[in-house]
């Protein structure tokens, strides 16, 4: 009999959490260093991301997931430029590796929450992994605009997932903003995205992964700035729920909490 998938309710689509990690994030304020481009830093980044993370990612994502990347092959239109890659937050670990495998054999950097640089002895190491956490203040946000801009001078890719929270194996693309499309728009440099979905296997409960990659996706300049981000925004969701609809299986189910039928306090829980 098949098994009925575990039920979580939520309220908002927008700012509701389910990483359910536990990690109290520190600060990041004027004193975080963003960019670490000494030689020593450039030698542990290989090392740490090239050496270590590489190859483990590859086989924990193969064995545990099957993992497969669908139409990667768009990426080599970005032509050796920059570029700006979006995709869907549905686990903690896997998101933070499916990105270098879309990208490859480019060097991809990450813009985090600063819970991933919080976490005891490897939050240590994430920066060394690409990780650029988001600002909570004034002089932070400077640093962080400035590290963006020196890995986009300096041909990087740079990932964001804009439904900005994770919600582990959600088969659709929750609603995000335009808040995240300013970059490509402000520096003028291709979009892609990727969406992963999950597949039934028949000898697992493990569900296979699948990406798809979609792109490129140019700002349209006819447009004013604003309405470039939200026309960005627009046909990168459009290409994220078209790719969604490709998923077959529901490990977790996600409801809406003014639908279930319990009492009000346990609205935002699982079941």
């Amino acid at each position: 009999m098949k098994k009925r998938p575990k039920v979580i309710y939520y309220e908002d689509e927008l700012n509701d959490e389910f990483a359910f990690d536990h990690i109290v994030p520190r600060k990041i304020g004027a004193e975080y260093r963003y960019v670490r481009d000494s030689a020593w830093k450039n030698f542990t980044r290989f090392f740490w991301y090239r050496l270590v993370a590489f190859p483990v990612a590859a086989v924990y994502l193969k064995c545990a997931f099957r993992h497969k990347i669908v139409n990667r092959r768009v990426i080599r239109r970005a032509k050796g430029q920059p570029f700006f890659l979006y995709g869907n937050h549905t686990h903690n670990l896997c998101d933070a590796l499916i990105p270098t495998f879309v990208s490859v054999p480019r060097s991809v950097f990450v813009i985090v929450h600063a819970n991933n640089i919080s976490m005891p002895v490897l939050g240590a190491l994430t920066p060394s992994l690409g990780a650029i956490p988001l600002p909570d203040d004034r002089a932070s946000t400077r640093h962080f605009l400035d590290c963006v801009r020196v890995r986009i001078a300096q041909k990087k890719v740079v990932t964001i997932y804009p439904e900005a929270h994770i919600w582990p194996f959600y088969t659709k693309i929750r609603p995000f903003t335009s808040a995240s499309f300013r970059y490509p728009v402000q520096f003028g440099v291709p979009s892609f995205c990727f969406t992963n979905v999950y597949r039934r296997r028949r000898f697992s409960k493990n569900p296979q992964i699948v990406t798809f990659v979609d792109g490129p996706f140019f700002p349209d300049v006819s447009l004013s700035e604003k309405d470039r981000r939200e026309d960005l925004r627009n046909r990168i969701f459009a290409a994220m729920t078209e790719r969604a609809k490709e998923n077959n299986v529901e490990i977790i189910k996600y409801v809406r909490a003014d639908k279930r039928t319990c009492a009000r306090p346990c609205a935002a829980g699982s079941e």
